[in-house]
């Protein structure tokens, strides 16, 4: 198990997942990889002119390649969209592997936070992409598929029989941490200072529904 620090980061040495190892290529800046750019280019324009409104003529021409060549890869929009959440899914999952086979600590559950969001950093476009367009996603197969993941991630960190309170608070660190990259977004300041605020505030809801500390 990772060891902490005191100020909720990940200690040095320690590489979280969904991080790649110093000196590794981003996961998301090939730009000869002709797949890559498809997903890229989809997502800006998902996220400009919204899902529905973009169609994969637009995707093509901004590509400058042919219809032909883009069904190579992907044959519908949703074919973009899921390869995108995997993305995503990819990590969460890796994160739930590892949590399953950790000591259910207080340590382990707030190195679950710092891990999940080192995660959302690496695909913040694409989470912010989501949370703007909530119903769009929910029609899709992804949206049930990233419900279910969400559901399994809150069990890492949350105990069985904790009071109802105490669930809440391990639900509710999630989900700052999902509604602070969208709502800090127009906040002035670093973004890696934001997300580590947001991480703190997790972190403090965690640590008081695991040791039962009441709230002020």
């Amino acid at each position: 198990m990772s060891e902490t620090t005191a100020d909720g980061e990940t200690p040095a040495g320690t590489t979280p997942v969904g991080v790649p190892p110093a000196g590794a290529a981003p996961k998301r800046h090939r730009r000869g990889d002709t797949r890559q750019r498809i997903q890229d280019v989809a997502l800006e324009l998902f996220a400009e002119q919204g899902y529905e409104k973009t169609s994969l003529r637009e995707i093509a021409e901004q590509l400058e390649v042919t219809k032909a060549a883009l069904y190579y890869h992907f044959k519908t929009k949703e074919d973009i969209l899921v390869s995108l959440f995997q993305d995503l899914q990819r990590p969460i999952d890796e994160l739930i592997e590892w949590a399953d086979h950790q000591p259910r600590t207080l340590d382990t559950k707030q190195e679950i936070l710092r891990r999940y969001s080192q995660a959302l950093a690496d695909v913040a476009p694409l989470f912010r992409f989501m949370q703007e367009n909530q119903a769009t996603v929910r029609e899709l197969s992804v949206g049930e598929s990233f419900k279910d993941r969400m559901l399994r991630l809150i069990d890492t960190i949350k105990e069985p029989d904790a009071a109802l309170t105490d669930q809440v608070r391990c639900i509710s660190a999630l989900f700052t941490m999902h509604a602070g990259m969208f709502v800090l977004r127009d906040v002035e300041g670093d973004p890696e200072d934001k997300r580590k605020a947001v991480l703190e505030v997790a972190i403090d809801l965690v640590t008081q529904a695991h040791t039962g500390t009441p709230g002020v």
